[in-house]
């Protein structure tokens, strides 16, 4: 990416029936039966809220009209703004010669780990949180793997290729996404989405024409096949991660997603840094800059982590990528400040059309948009009731009308 990571804000208790649950994490039958018809009531509950918001009167325009778009392209912008900070600190670590791609990113998974481990435990309990180590760890080990993976690839294919051939090959993740969640999660996109999308691509396609003409493309890479190689691997890798995260957090606990992204990444970055970063240990700088580098670097690439789970309930992985594709503008907008660039003419045209390109997106005259899963089966039974879920919005609607008792639940925790 121009973006170079991707990622994954708290939400509820998981998704799976508090009787699923018994079974899966060994709770006794006398809580299961008493669990399972709190789990009833509150499917009832739910049912309810979404047969009144399906049921508003809505227009073409109705979903623009919410807080959950406005939300929505607001922490687009904040994302992009932080994977923006960390490609700015990782080229202040560059013009140092500290060229570090794995081992800088090390202390963002020891981050999270110590922020959501701790959160987990305490919502859990050892017992339990063992019980999903053994039944469901391999899962986040994977996740954590394809993250990982897909950050040292993209990374990679900039030390080879150039500028413009790494951010071209961007545009394979939305593709992947696309893809992968029309297939596996059996998501149905209207023709006014995909234009929505294709409005967002000309808008990157006309910021990519801009860089041609002002020749920042990078010029000619060391090895461009290489390179090419790398990115169109990094890409794939990202947007098979986009969509298992998507899935993950639309059904388990943020806390916990997160928390397991942390500990397995710590592994397997740290594997990979002992292997590949050894020999950039030599030639590297080490002061003060250095050091307050890294640790921006880490607090953008966490914020991100922390906040991105918002945007894949509240929208999904398609407009998850759709939204850093602005993480170029804003690069240029701090590249003139810091590094000395110039403005084409032609970036807030290709920002505008990449909003432009998501407000087109929404225009399908639903008030739900892409919170309502379709892998979640009726009612979104198989969801966690957390904050920019269609399950919590479903409760709280139900709540307000008086359709569900005060015990139903209706706020997402933290």
């Amino acid at each position: 990416m121009s973006s170079e990571y991707r990622a994954t804000a708290y939400s509820g208790e998981p998704a799976l029936s508090k009787a699923d649950d018994a079974e899966n994490y060994g709770t006794t039958k006398t809580t299961a039966a008493e669990t399972a018809i709190e789990s009833d009531s509150e499917s009832a509950a739910v049912a309810a809220g979404l047969r009144q918001l399906e049921s508003r009167d809505v227009h073409w325009y109705s979903y623009l009209l919410t807080f959950d778009f406005w939300v929505i392209i607001a922490l687009g912008q904040i994302l992009a703004l932080c994977i923006t900070g960390t490609n700015t600190f990782t080229s202040f670590l560059g013009s140092v010669n500290t060229i570090i791609p794995a081992f800088q990113t090390l202390f963002n998974y020891a981050l999270l780990a110590l922020i959501y481990l701790p959160i987990t435990l305490y919502k859990h309990g050892w017992r339990k949180w063992l019980r999903i180590v053994l039944k469901d760890g391999w899962k986040y080990f994977i996740l954590s793997f394809l993250d990982v993976e897909g950050n040292y690839f993209t990374v990679l294919a900039y030390n080879y290729t150039n500028i413009l051939s790494a951010q071209l090959l961007n545009f394979w993740s939305i593709v992947c996404v696309v893809i992968l969640s029309f297939t596996l999660l059996k998501v149905r996109y209207r023709w006014v989405q995909i234009a929505g999308i294709l409005i967002c691509c000309g808008g990157m396609g006309v910021l990519l024409a801009s860089d041609h003409i002002n020749g920042t493309n990078g010029g000619s890479g060391k090895d461009m096949l290489k390179g090419d190689l790398f990115g169109l691997l990094g890409a794939t890798l990202y947007g098979i991660s986009n969509v298992f995260e998507e899935w993950f957090v639309s059904k388990r606990p943020m806390y916990e997603v997160l928390a397991f992204l942390g500990i397995f990444g710590i592994c397997i970055n740290g594997v990979q840094a002992a292997i590949f970063d050894r020999g950039s240990f030599e030639g590297a700088t080490w002061n003060g800059d250095v050091a307050g580098w890294l640790v921006g670097y880490t607090l953008c690439l966490t914020i991100f982590y922390s906040l991105a789970p918002l945007i894949l309930r509240m929208g999904s992985a398609a407009i998850f990528d759709v939204n850093l594709l602005t993480a170029n503008f804003w690069g240029v907008i701090i590249g003139t400040r810091v590094f000395g660039y110039s403005i084409h003419w032609m970036y807030p045209i290709a920002f505008v059309l990449i909003i432009c390109g998501l407000v087109v997106y929404f225009l399908v005259g639903t008030i739900l948009g892409d919170s309502k899963k379709p892998w979640l089966g009726d009612n979104q039974k198989d969801g966690v009731a957390g904050i920019g879920t269609a399950k919590l919005k479903a409760l709280n609607e139900a709540r307000k009308r008086g359709l569900a008792s005060t015990d139903a639940e209706a706020v997402g925790t933290f």
